[in-house]
């Protein structure tokens, strides 16, 4: 009985904190610079070391209310790779590839749900969802390479300051969870689940 009274009491509180929040719809949309911070993966015969890179994104988000909000976003990042052969005693001959750099980039395209807390002139915000990326070795490596296109899973957070009635800066981190891509015909892919951190500043539009 106990434990039915307070839960009947935590629910009478979220229901007063909801009716007590401003419910505001928007919509903005904000440019991004971020970096890509990518960890290594291996398996027994790959080592797969991914560089670092700098990039940008853009964003299309409506806020129906602090729990219902709509994110839609497209970055655009580098996405090099170095495949490295772990024993490579076991591929003689002269053919033989111990090392391979591939030079790309990558675009994603994501879907997430927001929920967010206005607070004075800041928006606190988490999100979490997924899309695809698709990596794109460049043309001068075509003989070579290929491309190919992963699932993402997305999640994230961060807080909008909004310095005029329609503008202000974005600060947030998202996390990218996506299988290793295979970019270099003459090694295997790790085939491992990494995840990229990308922490981000930017500026939106709010309509």
């Amino acid at each position: 009985m106990r434990a039915l009274v307070h839960k009947l009491l935590t629910a009478a509180l979220v229901l007063l904190l909801w009716n007590a929040l401003p419910v505001q719809a928007q919509t903005s949309v904000a440019v991004s610079a971020l970096g890509s911070i990518k960890p290594n993966s291996s398996n027994a015969v790959t080592r797969q070391i991914p560089s670092n890179s700098p990039g940008f994104m853009i964003e299309l988000r409506h806020i129906s209310n602090p729990l219902v909000g709509y994110d839609v976003a497209y970055s655009f990042r580098g996405a090099d790779q170095l495949y490295e052969r772990i024993h490579p005693l076991g591929c003689p001959g002269p053919s033989c590839i111990n090392a391979q750099p591939v030079n790309a980039h990558a675009q994603s395209l994501t879907l997430n749900w927001v929920v967010s807390l206005p607070l004075a002139n800041f928006r606190v915000f988490a999100l979490a969802g997924g899309g695809f990326v698709k990596f794109d070795p460049t043309s001068s490596q075509a003989g070579d390479t290929q491309g190919q296109t992963k699932g993402l899973f997305d999640y994230g957070a961060g807080i909008d300051w909004t310095l005029l009635p329609h503008l202000g800066l974005r600060f947030q981190y998202r996390g990218n969870v996506y299988k290793a891509p295979a970019l270099a015909t003459a090694f295997e892919s790790t085939d491992k689940f990494t995840q990229a951190s990308e922490p981000m500043l930017g500026a939106f539009f709010r309509f």
